[in-house]
Parts: C-alpha cells; sequence; structure tokens
C-alpha cells in the first residue's frame, strides 16, 4: 500500500518489525490497496508465521490519508493538495542548500494546555509540516544531503503506537508509518531521542536548526513569576556552539516561492473564504459576535477546513484598533464594520478585509473615505507583477504617496506627516502557510512570479479636531490576497465583493 506516497519503497510486502534499508534508490509510483501484516504463533516448540491481507482504509493513523479520508485527500496526496512526491522535493532542495556533510533539525509543535485536561486546538510549526507532510506533535525531523549530493536523507522521530493512551488522545500514525506512509529512511519512538540523536548528530559538520535556544516570547511578569528561561537546553548542549547555524533564512528561501499546489490551495481557500464575506453582506446584523460566528460558519461549509486567524468583526470606532478581536459590541445602523476575517485549507491561509455599512447603504461621508481606500488598493493590486520591479516596501512607500493624494481631495489636512497617523500599519505581508509568512524574509527583496502577498491599505480617523468632523471615529481597511504573476497579478479572494454599487446591490 502506497498511502498516496509516490516515492520510496514498495509496500506491498508491509512486514511487522521488518527492517528497510535507508536508501530511495527505487522508486515507485503504482499503488496497492492492501498491506501484508506478519503474525507469529508458537505450537509444540515451533514458531510459525502466516500474512494476513489488511486494507489501509481499516487502519488509524494520526492524520487523513486518501485511504481514510477519501473525501479529503486525493491519491498521491499526503495532505490536502500536496503530494508525497512535493515534500520530497523540498527536504531535497533543502539538502541541496546545506554545505556539504550540514544537516538541519526542524522541531514539530506541541500541544498547548489551555486549562486543566483542555486544549488549544494543535498547529503544527509551519517549517516542520512544509518539509515532512507530518501533522502530529512530538516529533524531530533531521535532513541532509545523501552521498550523491543529489537526493535527500530523512530522519523522522515519532510518538510510538500506544493504545492507551489513544484511547485519550486519538490515533497516532507511529513509526511504521513515519517510513511507510511519509517516506523516512529511519525512524524510531521519539521518547529515546536523547539516545539516538547523538549517534545521528555525530558526523555533521554543521546543525542548522532554530531550536537551540527556550522560548523567550515569556512576558515580564512570567519571568518575575516563574524566572528566566534557561540559557541553554538539552539539546543545544548535545551540539557544539560552532556546528550551530541558523535555518531560518534557508527556509524562508524556499518557501517564499509557492509551487503551482501551494497557489492552487490558497485559491481555494481565497475562494471559499470570499464567498463567505459576500453571502455575510446579505444578511443583516445587529451584533458583531452574530456576524464573527456566521463567518466562521460559512468558511467552513464553503470548503475551509478552518479559520486562518481570529476575526476582527469591528463596527464603528472599534475598527480603530488594527488587531480587535473582542467582537462583542452592538452593530448600529449608521456605522460602518470592519471585517478581517478568513479561512484556512491544506494548511494554507487566504486573508481578507472588508468594510462596508451596517445598514447596506453608505453616507455621503462614508463613501468619500471608502472609495478614497478602494481607489488605492486598486492600483496597489495591478503592481503585483514581477515586471513592475517593486519591493513591499516601495509598494507601502506608493500606498502613502496615493492615499495622501486621495485623502486631499476629500478635505484632510495631510501636512506634518499625518498619513502615519492616518494609515500606521504596513501595506503588505507575505502570506502562505501562516498569515504573516516567512518571518524575517526582506520586505526590500524585489517580488517575483509565485510570491504571494496581501494588498491592504487603511484609513483610520481618530475623534480629533485636527480632522473633518465628519470622517471621525471612521475605520476603513480593504485587503485582498494575491499571487504575484511575472504580467498579471492573480486576486486570491476575488469572490468577496468591494465596489460600492455590489455592497449596496446586496441588500436590495
Amino acid at each position: 500500500m502506497s498511502y498516496g506516497r509516490p516515492i520510496g519503497r514498495s509496500l506491498s510486502k508491509l512486514l511487522v518489525g521488518q527492517t528497510r534499508p535507508a536508501t530511495r534508490s527505487h522508486r515507485f509510483s503504482t499503488r496497492c490497496p492492501r498491506i501484508v501484516r506478519q503474525c507469529v504463533s508458537r505450537s509444540h516448540g515451533h514458531q510459525h508465521q502466516s500474512y494476513s491481507t489488511v486494507h489501509a482504509g481499516d487502519l488509524q493513523f494520526g492524520q487523513p490519508l486518501s485511504e481514510t479520508h477519501p473525501h479529503l485527500l486525493k491519491p498521491e496526496e499526503l495532505t490536502p493538495g500536496i503530494t508525497a512526491q512535493e515534500y520530497a522535493d523540498r527536504r531535497t532542495r533543502l539538502a541541496q542548500k546545506l554545505p556539504k556533510g550540514a544537516v538541519a533539525v526542524v522541531a514539530a509543535a506541541d500541544i498547548v494546555q489551555r486549562t486543566g485536561s483542555c486544549f488549544y486546538e494543535f498547529f503544527q510549526d509551519p517549517d516542520f509540516l512544509y518539509l515532512t507532510g507530518f501533522n502530529e506533535p512530538e516529533a524531530l525531523a533531521v535532513i541532509g544531503q545523501d552521498a550523491s549530493g543529489k537526493d535527500h536523507t530523512f530522519h523522522l522521530y515519532v510518538r510510538e503506537k500506544d493504545p492507551k493512551a489513544e484511547i485519550w488522545d486519538g490515533a497516532r500514525s507511529g513509526t511504521q508509518a513515519a517510513v511507510d506512509v511519509f517516506n523516512a529512511d529511519e525512524t524510531g519512538d521519539i521518547s529515546s531521542i536523547k539516545t539516538v540523536l547523538p549517534r545521528v548528530l555525530s558526523g555533521a559538520t554543521q546543525v542548522f536548526t532554530e531550536i537551540t535556544q527556550p522560548d523567550q516570547g515569556a512576558s515580564n511578569l512570567w519571568r518575575f513569576l516563574y524566572g528566566t528561561p534557561r540559557r541553554k537546553t538539552d539539546f543545544a548542549e548535545l551540539i557544539e556552539s560552532r556546528k550551530t547555524k541558523q535555518l531560518r533564512h534557508t527556509m524562508n528561501e524556499l518557501r517564499a516561492y509557492k509551487s503551482s499546489a501551494e497557489i492552487d490551495l490558497m485559491r481555494e481557500a481565497g475562494r471559499a473564504s470570499g464567498k463567505a464575506h459576500t453571502e455575510a453582506l446579505r444578511q443583516q446584523f445587529t451584533g458583531e459576535r452574530e456576524l464573527d460566528a456566521y463567518l466562521r460558519y460559512r468558511f467552513i461549509s464553503n470548503g475551509c477546513d478552518q479559520i486562518a486567524y481570529e476575526p476582527v468583526v469591528a463596527g464603528g470606532r472599534n475598527g480603530l484598533g488594527i488587531h480587535y478581536i473582542r467582537n462583542d459590541d452592538v452593530l448600529h445602523d449608521d456605522q460602518m464594520v470592519l471585517i478581517d476575517a478568513a479561512g484556512k485549507k491544506g494548511g494554507y491561509i487566504s486573508d481578507i478585509t472588508r468594510t462596508w455599512p451596517v445598514k447596506g447603504k453608505f453616507s455621503a461621508a462614508q463613501r468619500d473615505l471608502y472609495q478614497a481606500v478602494l481607489n488605492v488598493q486598486r492600483t496597489l493590486v495591478s503592481m503585483c507583477r514581477g515586471s513592475a520591479s517593486v519591493s513591499l516596501d516601495k509598494l507601502h512607500s506608493v500606498a502613502e504617496g496615493f492615499l495622501t493624494d486621495q485623502l486631499k481631495q476629500i478635505g484632510f489636512d495631510m501636512s506634518n506627516k499625518a498619513i502615519e497617523t492616518l494609515f500606521p500599519h504596513h501595506i503588505s505581508h507575505y502570506i502562505g502557510m501562516d498569515v504573516h509568512d516567512t518571518i524575517g524574509y526582506s520586505r526590500k527583496a524585489v517580488i517575483r512570479e509565485g510570491h504571494c502577498i496581501t494588498i491592504e491599505p487603511g484609513i483610520y480617523v481618530p475623534d480629533d479636531e485636527r480632522w473633518p468632523k465628519h470622517f471621525r471615529n471612521m475605520a476603513v481597511r480593504i485587503e485582498d490576497s494575491v499571487a504575484v504573476g511575472e504580467e498579471t497579478p492573480l486576486v486570491l479572494t476575488a469572490e468577496a465583493v468591494k465596489d460600492v454599487a455590489d455592497i449596496e446591490g446586496l441588500r436590495q
């Protein structure tokens, strides 16, 4: 049974306990509908072996596979939309970027407890998921070049199958699946990693990783109450400091350019999310929470797996808070509501912001401010081309100039760097597996075909005598997700309407 993987070893004889050579010299694309399980029995001092056929759909794994969830994954896919071959190609590209004899070590995310025995929804570390397709906690990947320098070696250490634990926490894939499903050359129980890893890393000339330092994100209060985190972890002490290099730059270079499969997934997420926004526009809501709940429901029912981030549903002056997520206020007919919300599919996000009048029709002042932002947004989207030779920072500079001109036309005094008050955030960020993808990847880099970004101009007018009275406490942001093309941008979220006439027409 190939479990959707066109590479690696033949699984037509998947024998329990069988040792497999760490080689990728034979590649297979034929799918086998069964595995063969070895059974051992003893009688009269003699050992007997027999074999039984088990369909993969009858087994349980720690995540969906095409055999167990054919409604979610197609044949050859390891996660929705991404094939096992693409994951292998990603590891090979990483290995080829490493110096000879070096390895990359990437850890899975852990489960985060919410309180007592309750926990937050699991969110896999994006780098780990990008390289492995493995979507369970407590796992470690070690990747390097093979002897030829043209392929990669892949060690994947995971939680072993445990019937007692799985009663409480659900199925695990286990070490057998690490090899036969996820194409690891070597595997082992993660609980033994302290004894296994020294051997694996002993011959490495360098170790590229981001996990040698403890979590530095603790608040000042946490540090006061519980002390400063240790300066070194057990893992860091295992590696000589001179051997350790940061992996972030290399991973950003890999992840910044999306494959056609990744863009297709983001387009699916954008289509489903955009439809949800348009469907919401047809409805009348009296509270932020009600609108929040409706959008979450529509994202999923339209085909997304989950929400991409905590939604912002901000009526009136609540929209002045860029990351307002309380979503607990009343929506009044004379206000606009700013909604920053979208869904996620197959591990890839969409990102959308729309602003519209609660009662469905703009006042004169609302229309003027909204149209000013929309004019700039459309212009900036048209510049998301490789042939334009622009960076995110260049786009931001252009946006500031265009917004300044638009606001002057409707009566704003734009002297003394007024735009920095009215437009306090950046015009764009990279998107992909994260809402703010590839953290640390330069905004000065010229955008090229394969980059996926947002375009999100916004104007937030404080209640201050400096600004025209009829615009005070208004907030307008319009955001789309865009895949950069060489000559033509692809708007991934086009189904979310944004023209004034379209918005008002949906309520008639």
